[in-house]
């Protein structure tokens, strides 16, 4: 744990992770669950400092079944997902608690939505630095570097931070 700087709290049977547990990863991300031989096995659920989980059955370390829920409680579906697509592009808020009056644009889930720093996109768990291409989190702590085609990805369909938003009409 020293080195990896993760905590587990549980128990130990030969000397190995095993049993009820939490496991926190550096990122303040959090298992509790079933471990055997030091892997997630069993049920078990990932908490996100998003606020989003991931609820699973775990083999070995692997996931065999698994249910994604993001902080508003969208829950995602791996089949015929259809949120906010070429089907129906309206925001899980929009779908909740209904549409805007014309002429007043929602841009993101959030409303407000949150503010991008000037040239930075926000790419759904950070803000993007495409020049560094290193995306921190809303907290600035550093998350991780883009490859190729995350970087392009992000350039082609997330937000960016240009001037200051307008203020909405109330």
């Amino acid at each position: 744990m020293q080195y990896t700087g993760s905590q587990y709290f549980g128990e130990y049977i030969n000397g190995r992770m095993e049993g009820s547990a939490e496991y926190i990863l550096p990122t303040d991300t959090r298992y509790i669950g079933e471990m055997k031989d030091g892997m997630f096995h069993g049920e078990g659920t990932l908490f996100f400092p998003s606020g989003s989980r991931f609820d699973a059955i775990w083999k070995k370390g692997l996931v065999v079944k698994g249910k994604y829920t993001f902080n508003d409680g969208l829950q995602y579906e791996d089949k015929h997902w259809h949120y906010c697509d070429s089907y129906d592009r309206r925001f899980y808020t929009e779908i909740c608690y209904g549409l805007k009056p014309s002429g007043i644009s929602q841009l993101s889930n959030m409303d407000p939505p949150r503010r991008i720093p000037l040239g930075y996109y926000d790419c759904g768990d950070g803000f993007y630095n495409p020049t560094t291409r290193v995306i921190k989190d809303y907290r600035n702590r550093f998350l991780r570097n883009a490859d190729d085609d995350e970087h392009e990805w992000i350039v082609r369909t997330c937000r960016k931070g240009w001037l200051p938003m307008p203020k909405q009409k109330s």
